[in-house]
């Protein structure tokens, strides 16, 4: 560990971060008192001794998963839950579709059988891609995207795996067991992608640090730019990486629902169901949690909201398979209710339409008509299960607000989420009513970027 925390400080070095060796020892001296088991207080003992200044902050956030996240969660095992039955049909399809397909069979031991892989492999797949050669930051994505397809992460193996799923249907893979296996396999690709692109950037961030100790990270990461300032070629790239944004909170969320899949112990009905046995607990019955949020998102899209809308709405309908349910509206002085967009089409061409039917507009955000509106018409898609989520800067244009409207919307919602894109210290200043808002919901996050705005759509997911 006392290595890793030296190559971490070199490559914070090389990124632009002022370290002396004064504080370099008192690194090693607090993390020799916690100790690393807890990560989080490791992590906050690293910043505290190593971050002086804010902008030094991101450049840390940005490397230190690259050095202590052990590369990424692990693999799932489809096969886990299957009976010898079914796995034995797994088996079967497999080989009757890949045949002497030699190409796949590296990948398929991942994917397929949760095997992660190990650091000789990475290096080899990296050899292949050209990481070794690289030293722009910029780069990353690119590099990892190109590892992934010499792997086989293309359209090819995803037309097999489709294919796959089919076979097993008729095969007689009972329902349950095939929508198991589809939700591991999708899991597994963003597991495998999460790996692939930290050892890429651990890669990057040892190379800078060894060629020039100064040039490393310059450019800010993207996904840490406020929307505000981004330029139309910074979304256009956002765009592009939203789909593998939305595989790795998949595979979390998907990690998280194996975590809590078999619930905690019900002691009421393991004792009903073993009177037969004199009492005797020979059968444990456990409460299973229901994980799966049902959603409904109602979102601000007048111009000083409207990107965060964007994102927002193609990132939730990404993970549309660890969601029960989600009906979604826009507003900017009414509410439109544009859930059948999204049954109709793929999230990034019904945001597209969403969006182009509800053009911008200034100075006439009308949250408390909206708010109105959607208490008299939409009610009724709002129960104890549901987690109802507004997005805007909550300006109002010194309109009436309709607090009472929100209170009505409470008694019937499990839980109230505000994601706002607007900097705390602004909040109240003007036409915004936000401070009144604030405090009738359960939580209130700030988006101003989308590192923030898939951190906080991450948190829906919790156990």
């Amino acid at each position: 560990m006392d290595q890793r925390i030296v190559e971490f400080i070199a490559a914070l070095r090389a990124a632009g971060v002022r370290v002396s060796l004064a504080e370099s020892a008192d690194a090693f001296r607090a993390t020799e008192t916690i100790g690393v088991q807890e990560r989080a207080l490791f992590k906050s003992a690293l910043s505290a001794t190593l971050v002086k200044q804010e902008p030094d902050q991101e450049v840390f956030e940005k490397l230190f998963p690259y050095y202590f996240n052990s590369g990424g969660p692990s693999l799932l095992n489809p096969q886990e839950d299957l009976s010898p039955a079914e796995a034995e049909m797994l088996k079967d399809a497999l080989r009757a579709l890949l045949g002497d397909n030699e190409r796949l069979q590296q990948l398929l031991k991942y994917i397929m059988e949760g095997r992660n892989p190990s650091p000789e492999e990475l290096d080899e797949m990296g050899r292949r891609a050209g990481v070794p050669l690289s030293r722009q930051d910029y780069q990353r994505q690119w590099l990892a995207r190109r590892m992934m397809r010499q792997l086989g992460m293309d359209q090819e193996f995803q037309a097999l795996m489709q294919e796959l799923l089919e076979r097993l249907r008729e095969l007689g893979m009972s329902d349950r067991a095939l929508q198991e296996l589809a939700a591991r396999l999708r899991a597994n690709e963003g597991i495998l992608q999460e790996q692939i692109e930290n050892y890429v950037g651990m890669q990057l961030a040892r190379q800078q640090a060894e060629q020039n100790p100064r040039q490393a990270f310059e450019a800010p990461d993207l996904m840490r730019r406020k929307f505000q300032n981004l330029t139309e070629a910074d979304i256009q790239e956002l765009r592009h990486q939203i789909r593998r944004l939305a595989a790795r909170l998949r595979s979390r969320a998907a990690l998280r629902m194996k975590k809590g899949k078999r619930g905690a112990l019900d002691a009421k009905k393991t004792l009903r169901e073993n009177l037969r046995h004199g009492g005797v607990p020979l059968e444990l019955k456990h409460k299973i949690h229901r994980q799966k949020p049902k959603l409904v998102i109602i979102c601000d899209v007048s111009t000083s909201v409207r990107p965060v809308a964007e994102f927002m709405l193609r990132l939730v309908y990404e993970l549309q398979d660890q969601i029960a349910k989600a009906r979604s509206f826009l507003f900017i002085d009414d509410i439109t209710d544009i859930s059948a967009i999204f049954a109709a089409h793929r999230p990034e061409t019904a945001v597209e339409l969403a969006l182009a039917a509800n053009p911008p507009g200034y100075y006439n955000t009308n949250l408390g008509y909206a708010l109105a509106h959607f208490t008299q018409e939409f009610l009724d898609t709002v129960d104890h299960r549901t987690t109802v989520i507004i997005l805007g800067d909550g300006r109002n244009n010194y309109l009436n607000p309709r607090l009472d409207r929100v209170d009505e919307i409470k008694k019937r919602a499990r839980k109230m989420l505000w994601f706002n894109n607007e900097d705390p210290r602004l909040w109240g200043s003007g036409d915004s009513d936000m401070l009144q808002y604030a405090p009738l919901f359960d939580a209130v996050h700030e988006v101003s970027n989308l590192a923030q705005l898939a951190e906080a759509i991450d948190k829906l997911f919790d156990l």
